[in-house]
């Protein structure tokens, strides 16, 4: 029979305990909220045609994103899915604090993560800022292998809209869009080169991307280091509000001997 206020489905012959079970399972993905788990939001979502899927794991294309999903709980086969997905002798992004490892894995390192909402950002356009292209790629990753702001790969523009501020034609600033669980657009890549920061430009950047999500009516979300006190103190101070903190373990696959 199916429930036409919920769209809940059991079957006729399903005992009572079985029913209320799948109904209670049911209600508990419906009432989860997106931000809970973005990764798996995006890559399951709007994000579906970048990820590339083994078993119980799935992995953004490797042009495009580190990201990984993988289940709370890793079983055997779990681990060796994430050895085929990445390679071997790769670096992993674990969500979780550090954990058992598999015989021929190593820790690396487990940092604090904090997300932050735009609950009361002010949004606005900024005049000098310009829509990055494919052809500014090899200028973007310059300025993030200098400013080391997060993973930033070939193909993560492809993920949304990036601005950049120019100086005298070379690239100083930029920021963008990275996940995107439903109804929420994450800013990501938000760096400026060392020689024009205390300029505002990072800040500006960022209303001005939260202006383009808004725009498509979705709300502004961001992740930081929690060690990056003074990004964190800027994005308090123009209306981000903590939501939550996790953990993040790097973890390295084995050498290909060791599986």
């Amino acid at each position: 029979m199916t429930n036409n206020d919920t769209g809940i489905s059991i079957g006729v012959e399903s005992d009572c305990a079985q029913g209320r079970e799948s109904v209670r399972a049911t209600l508990s993905v419906v009432s989860a909220h997106p931000l809970d788990d973005p990764v798996r939001n995006s890559l399951e979502g709007s994000l579906s045609r970048f990820a590339v899927r083994r078993g119980r794991i799935i992995r953004a294309d490797p042009e495009v994103s580190p990201f990984l999903v993988h289940p709370d709980v890793l079983e055997s086969q779990d681990w060796d899915d994430i050895a085929v997905l990445f390679g071997p002798r790769t670096v992993v992004g674990l969500a979780g604090p550090e954990r058992e490892l598999p015989e021929g894995w190593s820790h690396l390192e487990t940092f604090g993560l904090v997300q932050l909402v735009g609950t009361h950002l002010e949004t606005r356009p900024f005049a000098e800022a310009v829509e990055l292209t494919a052809a500014d790629v090899p200028e973007m990753l310059d300025l993030v292998g200098r400013t080391e702001p997060g993973p930033f790969l070939p193909r993560t523009i492809e993920l949304g809209t990036y601005l950049g501020i120019r100086r005298d034609g070379a690239l100083v600033a930029m920021a963008g869009e990275r996940m995107h669980p439903t109804g929420w657009t994450e800013i990501s890549a938000v760096c400026t080169d060392p020689a024009f920061r205390g300029q505002g430009l990072a800040t500006d950047l960022v209303r001005a991307v939260g202006h383009g999500i808004r725009a498509r009516g979705e709300e502004p979300f961001l992740h930081a280091s929690d060690a990056n006190v003074r990004a964190i103190e800027l994005y308090l101070s123009i209306g981000f509000e903590l939501r939550r903190t996790s953990h993040l373990t790097l973890v390295r696959t084995p050498a290909p001997s060791s599986r």
